[in-house]
């Protein structure tokens, strides 16, 4: 678990500090939220590889945000902890979007393992080529992009782009980044992303209703595929 990053959504703060402590003595780093508001907006902004969410929460419960999380089109694992053990309780959490439970109380080394196989099958998933955010699917292993199952006409620069977007949605990604992806050290001269984004947006958004490639004025561009 050395250097994964995961972000515990956890109200009892002894239950939490003893998640907390032991993930990081696994070499984990550890983010916190006390409520679901915060979770979800701490999980929409950051970048985990997992997420430990608890189901009762004060202000937005666990099945609220998974769901929300999953519309917006994240794939991050989520390993839900509950108190309760009602089959439709269960059921309803992964209906919502979690990939594997524990009820409480639990054993540290049981979820220290569940956490690692999600983190595992994620990474899997990934390397196989199949990466979804919202109505995008991103086929890495073929570098072929399709948006509501219409397959994209991308130059290698553009999918490059998107592949970004992506990766980093719903987060912005400043246009110096993307020019550093692009070209390394060495950019051109001339304003060339700018004629790169137009094209991609002439594939992602112009043949569909809803436009999702955002432009951040003066920072950079975003995916916004919870509308």
């Amino acid at each position: 678990m050395q250097n994964t990053q995961i972000l515990i959504i956890e109200d009892n703060a002894d239950v939490a500090g003893v998640l907390g402590d032991y993930l990081e003595s696994q070499g984990a780093q550890v983010d916190y939220a006390s409520n679901g508001e915060l979770g979800l907006r701490l999980a929409t902004e950051g970048h985990f590889d997992a997420i430990v969410l608890d189901l009762m929460l004060p202000k937005m419960d666990g099945y609220a945000v998974a769901k929300a999380l999953r519309e917006q089109g994240s794939s991050v694992p989520i390993l839900m902890l509950t108190a309760l053990d009602d089959k439709q309780d269960l059921l309803q959490g992964f209906h919502s979007g979690a990939d594997d439970y524990l009820t409480k109380p639990f054993d540290l080394d049981e979820l220290h393992v569940r956490l690692l196989a999600l983190i595992k099958r994620q990474l899997g998933r990934v390397a196989q080529g199949c990466q979804q955010c919202g109505p995008l699917t991103l086929n890495i292993a073929e570098h072929t992009a399709y948006r509501d199952g219409k397959k994209l006409q991308l130059t290698p620069s553009c999918y490059q782009i998107l592949h970004l977007l992506i990766s980093r949605a719903p987060n912005v990604v400043k246009r110096e980044e993307i020019v550093q992806h692009l070209w390394g050290e060495e950019p051109p001269n001339s304003d060339i992303l700018r004629s790169h984004m137009y094209q991609l947006r002439n594939q992602v958004d112009k043949p569909f209703d809803t436009p999702i490639i955002l432009t951040v004025p003066k920072i950079g561009f975003r995916l916004d595929v919870n509308q």
